[in-house]
């Protein structure tokens, strides 16, 4: 099947150019200038995939990165002029998956797209490895619909919470360096300014641990990186 991202993008050129790049892949691409025009394409042929420029005029990335994480699974990679730490980190709280900095080398977006995408499976679809779901404590991780769930409520996983959690998950009680979650991601080398993988752990625990700051599950192992705690071991 041929994935279908959408761009989300109101310089035209850029758009275009983009666009066309990603035709070129194989992938199925359509092009808006705003959140109205998104919002009217996915509403009747729905995408794998948002690239969307976080500077836009009227709802910016950021509130169209709020509004579908609220109601979508849909991967979000955001591009951005701006080399802001906190733009970026406030995109991933709010549920983006990834992000580029313009201006951008074509290659390392594709290679993020195809990372991104790779990560996204079909509900329903059966995976390879670990079974489908994992159990700790309260906890079921449902690896099949990318969720995790207790007897109280369902908390929806984006694709890099669902990654860097099964990641985790799948090396229990074994400390993962950033840079080797990063590698079990797909995402390559990581930049040492790079925080993506501590903000992503921040919002896990605010989703699975009783008291954030002082957590059960996913432990902090000062200079070398993070580590589930074993079920077995509780």
């Amino acid at each position: 099947m041929t994935h279908h991202v959408v761009i989300v993008e109101d310089d035209r050129v850029s758009r275009m150019r983009l666009a066309a790049y990603l035709r070129q892949l194989g992938y199925r691409v359509s092009e808006t200038e705003d959140a109205d025009q998104m919002e009217f394409l996915l509403g009747h042929d729905p995408a794998e995939l948002l690239l969307v420029d976080i500077n836009l005029d009227g709802k910016d990335g950021l509130t169209i990165t709020r509004e579908q994480r609220a109601n979508s699974k849909v991967g979000i990679i955001l591009l951005t002029a701006r080399d802001d730490q906190i733009d970026k980190i406030v995109g991933l709280e709010m549920g983006a998956d990834d992000y580029v900095t313009k201006p951008f080398d074509k290659r390392e977006l594709a290679a993020r797209v195809k990372n991104l995408l790779a990560r996204i499976s079909d509900i329903g679809q059966a995976p390879d490895g670990p079974p489908p779901v994992s159990e700790f404590g309260p906890w079921c991780l449902d690896r099949i619909r990318r969720r995790l769930v207790s007897q109280s409520r369902t908390e929806p996983l984006t694709s890099i919470e669902f990654g860097i959690l099964k990641a985790l998950m799948d090396h229990p009680g074994i400390t993962l360096s950033r840079q080797r979650i990063s590698e079990l991601l797909g995402r390559g080398n990581q930049r040492s300014s790079d925080r993506t993988i501590d903000v992503v752990v921040g919002r896990l625990r605010k989703k699975i641990e009783e008291d954030p700051s002082q957590p059960d599950w996913i432990l902090t192992v000062h200079g070398e990186g993070y580590r589930f705690v074993h079920p077995d071991t509780i």
